[in-house]
């Protein structure tokens, strides 16, 4: 029975996506879950498998060209005659969560390859070789992003200008495209302020003890997993969820039903090579901190080479932005939709506080900025769940009472 294969959809606001290379040709006999091409989008590069096994009959798209989701990928003749023709790949969960596997490449190979892949002409490609250009650093202005031959000579202009710039000191005006994770992230981002209205609740953190705990983990597991202070304030953050659920939650779009959800999927601001990505580690009410620890490495790494399984992107319920790792102290952090609370982490700080015996010590402080949804979430509970979070984080020892 020959069928199409329908492209699934990829989500995140993604539309369409670029064919970089196709793994089959037609009239190739393939196996269930055989890779078939590999795509880009504007967040992640991304493996689709076929459901089926049988004959490759038709290939709707050629490499270059942009493939719409919804619409037919490939076609495939099958055996199985009793195939309901009607069935989509969007009926089958495992493709449209799982099957969109991360394509794992050395840093310097997913460079090379994908400078082969951006989307142009020959011609242009032999303009870049015979100037030297990385065409990865040259925004197209033609259809779906392609780069075109004016793209390249305006490119070569703003370099010469810049050269000129240097000795007669003149500044010339530059304009790129926004495209991209940058678009995709500025659409999602108005729609969250202009949707939810945001309120915000900063406190400080006494982290030195967590520091301490931190270095004594770092020191006994460094040939396992490298401990930084991110999966302890994840776990911190989970066990605190135990307590107000609520924090857990999200709303439909209606605002008609609000869902407590179950799985504590911790999400965490990665400053990605392809723009600002938050993945989030699974279900970590069931996780130890060791666990917690190799997730959050081997999503970051993924993050900030872009390539990315998408499936990692979806269902996060809370938010975590560190953005004191580059710097400054507080933020207002913009809710990631259809979360209801982010948090900012500033920098640490070493501070002068008074002890127990009002005598003046030096502390590590950490301040924290929460916006919340405050259609679900009052002042009160914002401030009563960071207060559990930080006695958590502050005495450290007491998350082994609660930990299962």
């Amino acid at each position: 029975m020959n069928r199409d294969f329908i492209l699934p959809d990829i989500g995140e606001g993604i539309v369409e996506c670029e064919v970089l290379e196709w793994k089959v040709k037609e009239g190739d006999m393939i196996a269930e879950d055989q890779v078939i091409a590999e795509v880009s989008t504007d967040k992640a590069v991304v493996e689709i498998p076929s459901m089926y096994s049988g004959r490759i009959t038709k290939l709707y798209y050629d490499d270059g060209e942009i493939a719409k989701v919804h619409s037919p990928l490939f076609a495939i003749d099958t055996d199985e005659e009793t195939v309901d023709t009607t069935e989509s790949v969007f009926d089958i969960p495992e493709i449209a969560e799982l099957k969109l596997e991360l394509v794992k490449q050395p840093s310097q190979v997913v460079r090379e390859n994908q400078a082969n892949k951006v989307l142009t002409t020959p011609a242009v490609r032999k303009l870049a070789r015979e100037h030297d250009l990385d065409l990865l650093l040259i925004s197209g202005t033609g259809k779906n992003g392609r780069v075109l031959k004016e793209d390249v000579h305006l490119y070569l202009k703003t370099a010469d200008q810049g050269l000129a710039q240097k000795i007669t000191g003149k500044n010339n005006d530059r304009t790129e495209a926004i495209v991209g994770v940058r678009k995709i992230m500025a659409q999602h981002m108005s729609e969250s302020v202009s949707k939810i209205p945001h309120f915000t609740f900063v406190d400080e953190i006494d982290v030195t003890e967590l520091m301490l705990l931190r270095a004594s983990l770092k020191e006994a597991y460094s040939d396992q997993v490298k401990i930084t202070l991110m999966p302890l304030l994840i776990k911190a953050l989970s066990l605190s969820i135990g307590q107000f659920p609520i924090m857990n939650s999200r709303v439909d779009e209606s605002f008609t039903e609000l869902t407590y959800v179950g799985s504590h999927n911790i999400g965490m601001a990665v400053d990605g090579r392809t723009g600002l990505l938050v993945p989030n580690v699974k279900d970590v009410q069931n996780l130890s901190i060791l666990q917690i620890a190799t997730e959050v490495a081997r999503l970051t790494d993924a993050a900030r080479s872009g390539i990315i399984n998408l499936a990692e992107l979806r269902g996060g319920t809370i938010t975590i932005s560190n953005i004191g790792a580059i710097g400054g102290i507080s933020a207002s952090p913009i809710i990631n939709r259809p979360e209801v609370a982010i948090v900012a982490l500033g920098k640490i700080q070493n501070l002068p506080r008074f002890g127990n015996d009002n005598q003046i010590t030096a502390r590590k402080i950490m301040s924290v900025s929460w916006s919340g949804d405050h259609r679900v979430i009052d002042g009160a509970t914002i401030a009563r769940f960071n207060n559990c979070w930080k006695a958590y984080l502050e005495s450290p020892g007491t998350m082994l009472a609660t930990m299962v």
